[in-house]
């Protein structure tokens, strides 16, 4: 018997890959617009002169959730090109003889929660800002140019990164151009950064192209790939808070094997009302490679007027299954599990922050490595335990040694994470003395900086410094 084909059904699926090609074809030209407009801004930034120097540039970044070390490596990339030396060092790792060197200096460095230094610049902080160093040992040899990342929707906008430049203006060095803040990985900014680069490389004047400097100076703008949106579940109904969803995305049909591991972000740039990409958001990654999609767990935001956040509104509701997401892989490094894989791992989080420890766990799961102990905290047990199948069953079968939970809302007297903390005093010093790392993930103001000051009154500050410099202490906070 011969099978005709359907037609129709054929047709329309055609038709739906016409339009999701379509669409990213779209976002892509849409992006690369948005990108040339910037660098025509760009050109309006006055550079002071470069002087001659013999050592190499000194760039160092301070970084929270990664980007900042990648803007630090892409621009060490471009002026490594352009023929000039150039030492890339964390912050953390900065001591005043090497301001005080006769070099320039470039600063790369975020912000984390409501103006707090990232805590791999923890350390610099106390050693040099806190303490006025810079007051005492002048570094009015030292010319430098600063880029400070952050988000406006926090008070303090690229609070450490004024700081810092506050701090090196009090110490008598000279800016070479004015402070770049970036809200959010905004464009027009990034290009003025790009543009200074071409500067602090040697290049002066416009080429004979008429290509402007920052065009001479090679930097590739980070790669978004069509993601697909294979499911989306609400976990929360009924919860007092916003509606928090489960997305599982496919990689690019042209990647079929995408590597990251668990603590590694997806940034999604999101198309805004006027088709424009939005700002990248990052987001925890829930999965791990071998469960061959990315799973993510995100919260509506809505503003002062009830509207819903651009990008989880979109994510949550706009999109449809089957969709195109332009996302990217983002490496984490402060947030891996790193030489940490194999030590007692003491997880704390809230909310959506159970996405990173989840992926934690699952990599602890597959490497067979305890004990494992979690302590998360969200509104109502009823509506608000994510994945509450699958972490009772890491309890059941002994990946999980210890788990506690705080719902705040489900007696009187609310109930925080900082409070199982302190009850908890005794075994938390027993599993730091075996070698326990601790990892943070969630809501950065209130929850994160909560657990910061409990860690910090039970151990020591000087102790929590120490994990921090051993790679021990680690956080996700947004």
């Amino acid at each position: 018997m011969l099978i005709l084909p359907d037609v129709p059904r054929l047709a329309g699926a055609a038709a739906m890959l016409l339009a999701y090609a379509g669409l990213c074809a779209g976002i892509l030209v849409r992006a690369r617009n948005k990108r040339r407009r910037a660098l025509q801004a760009a050109a309006t930034l006055p550079i002071l002169p470069i002087p001659g120097q013999q050592a190499p540039l000194l760039l160092a970044f301070a970084s929270q959730s990664g980007f900042a070390e990648e803007l630090a490596e892409r621009s060490a990339t471009a002026l490594r090109g352009a023929g000039q030396a150039v030492r890339l060092t964390p912050l953390a790792d900065l001591a005043l003889a090497d301001l005080r060197s006769g070099s320039p200096a470039l600063f790369v460095v975020s912000t984390c929660g409501e103006g707090d230094p990232p805590d791999n610049a923890a350390t610099f902080v106390r050693r040099l800002l806190a303490e006025k160093t810079g007051q005492t040992t002048p570094l009015r040899s030292l010319t430098y140019g600063l880029l400070a990342l952050g988000d406006r929707e926090y008070r303090h906008f690229c609070g450490f990164g004024r700081n810092l430049d506050t701090w090196l203006q009090e110490a008598g060095a000279t800016p070479l151009f004015e402070r770049i803040e970036v809200n959010n990985g905004d464009a027009t900014a990034l290009e003025r950064w790009r543009h200074a680069l071409a500067h602090v490389a040697g290049y002066r004047e416009a080429s004979g192209d008429g290509a402007s400097s920052s065009e001479t100076l090679s930097w590739l703008p980070p790669k978004y790939s069509p993601w697909r949106l294979a499911e989306r579940r609400h976990l929360n109904p009924g919860s007092q808070g916003e509606a928090v969803f489960h997305l599982e995305l496919c990689p690019p049909e042209n990647d079929a094997a995408p590597s990251w591991e668990s603590g590694d972000l997806l940034q999604v740039a999101a198309p805004g009302i006027d088709g424009e990409l939005l700002p990248p958001r990052d987001y925890s990654i829930a999965s791990i490679p071998s469960d061959g999609r990315v799973h993510l767990l995100i919260r509506q935001q809505r503003g002062p007027d009830g509207r819903l956040g651009a990008a989880s509104g979109w994510l949550s509701t706009g999109i449809a299954v089957g969709g195109c997401v332009m996302a990217r892989l983002l490496p984490h490094r402060n947030f891996r599990l790193g030489d940490n894989i194999r030590r007692p791992l003491i997880l704390i989080g809230n909310g959506t922050g159970m996405a990173g420890l989840r992926g934690h766990l699952r990599a602890r799961r597959q490497a067979g490595a305890r004990p494992n102990w979690l302590l998360f905290g969200e509104r109502n047990a009823a509506c608000d335990y994510h994945y509450r199948e699958e972490i009772e069953d890491y309890r059941q079968t002994g990946l999980l040694q210890r788990l506690d939970l705080a719902f705040s809302r489900d007696q009187a007297d609310k109930v925080y994470i900082q409070d199982h903390l302190r009850a908890a005093a005794t075994d938390l010093h027993s599993w730091l003395a075996q070698g326990a790392s601790l990892y943070v993930c969630g809501n950065a103001v209130g929850m994160a900086e909560a657990v910061h000051q409990t860690l910090a009154d039970l151990i020591g500050v000087d102790a929590l410094d120490r994990l921090i410099v051993e790679g021990r202490y680690r956080r996700d906070v947004y």
